[in-house]
């Protein structure tokens, strides 16, 4: 039992690494297809859109809850790491390439919420920690293509894909082989094509996926806009010449410590309570970024963008957690799914959003607009106090 966990974080982390793997290698494509900075928007989307799709279908047909988590994961995580390697392949076009990201994040549908169906099916006691550590896999395999990048800087951009896709396959077939199903698991026999919705009959986990829902406003556009925010302060100060590649990383992986942090914490103050806290202080880092985000320090910079990034992602488990326990037993699986397409969808929004007005005389105040999101999130958490914890 306590090998599960640390095989389940693993196994996520690997697989998330192909996330953003289109990010990692953005100049090789904007060199190779004729494109402009602004296109790691579009490939960004064109993920999440597949994922938001996987996510519906996934759903819709009860897989996680119908089928064995870990096969499901192991099947998904080695199509994903199939199609990532299609970005190397000669003679595609920027049309390919975006179909090519839409279907990873398809098949990642079948990782990141199956993922969290298996650590609820093995741990009801504790499930924030356990969960702490497995989005803190999530984060750091978001990250690594930053980092594998910077220490590949000096050879051909395919490194960066094999690793990727070489860690996915690995991370589905640890699942598959070290991972039973768990004694939790409630499986469903038959196909309901609405029981994914069943949930939001409840309104704890309507309070806690509005609260999921603002967080995700914020978090993937702050993501997908940290390495440009670093590349703006260049621009701004010439003398700066700030490794962006491995900033990124840095700024990013220091959430995996946020959500270890506030699964560990959870257990002392409480779920909603830790959530609650970590959904404000990132609401107060959109709110001050104009303040910070072109300070003549350095070192302010990324302390703020490190404090930003650990407040963003601290109560994604947190929030997953109030989800899975106030979800119908059997249909578990589906109602983390879908809460997943939906904040995705979200994500969405944020991200083009800001592509779509951000300018260069507007980069200082702009994060700004990620705020709306925590703050319609805590209305609902503080108009509803009664969630199972």
């Amino acid at each position: 039992m306590k090998r599960i966990l640390p095989i389940i974080v693993i196994s996520q982390f690997f697989c998330t690494s192909l996330w953003f793997a289109g990010n990692a290698v953005i100049a090789y494509i904007i060199k190779q297809f004729h494109v402009d900075a602004s296109y790691v928007a579009h490939l960004t989307s064109a993920v999440q859109f597949g994922f938001i799709i996987g996510t519906l279908i996934f759903a819709i047909l009860s897989i996680a809850d119908r089928f064995s988590p870990s096969r499901v994961f192991f099947v998904s995580a080695v199509i994903a790491a199939l199609i990532n390697l299609g970005i190397i392949l000669k003679g595609i076009n920027t049309t390919e390439l975006i179909l090519l990201r839409f279907f990873t994040g398809f098949f990642l549908a079948g990782i990141y919420p199956i993922g969290m169906k298996i650590a609820s099916d093995h741990y009801q006691q504790g499930l924030g920690r356990s969960l702490g550590f497995l989005v803190g896999a999530l984060v750091l395999g978001t990250a690594f293509p930053h980092l594998l990048k910077t220490f590949t800087n000096t050879l051909p951009f395919n490194y960066v894909i094999y690793a990727t896709s070489l860690l996915g396959a690995l991370g589905g077939l640890a699942m598959l082989l070290l991972v039973p199903d768990g004694p939790y698991r409630k499986a469903s026999q038959q196909l309901n094509l609405i029981a994914f919705l069943n949930g939001f009959k409840n309104k704890a986990l309507r309070t806690a996926a509005f609260g999921y829902f603002g967080h995700m406003w914020e978090l993937y556009a702050f993501w997908v806009f940290v390495p440009i925010m670093l590349s703006n302060y260049n621009a701004h100060y010439p003398a700066a010449d700030l490794n962006v590649p491995l900033l990124s990383f840095l700024i990013i992986a220091a959430g995996s410590i946020a959500c270890v942090i506030g699964g560990l914490a959870s257990q002392r103050f409480g779920v909603k309570p830790t959530a609650t806290f970590a959904l404000l202080l990132s609401c107060i880092c959109c709110i001050i970024s104009p303040l910070l985000l072109f300070n003549g320090s350095q070192m302010v910079l990324i302390c703020f963008l490190v404090i930003w990034s650990m407040a963003a992602i601290a109560d994604s488990p947190l929030f997953s957690t109030l989800i899975a326990k106030n979800a119908p037993e059997a249909f578990k699986g589906s109602s983390l799914t879908i809460v997943n397409c939906i904040g995705f969808s979200i994500t969405i929004l944020s991200i083009q959003l800001i592509h779509l007005l951000m300018d260069a005389t507007n980069s200082r105040y702009i994060f700004m607009l990620l705020s709306i999101g925590p703050v319609l999130g805590l209305i609902a958490l503080v108009r509803n106090r009664a969630i199972a914890e």
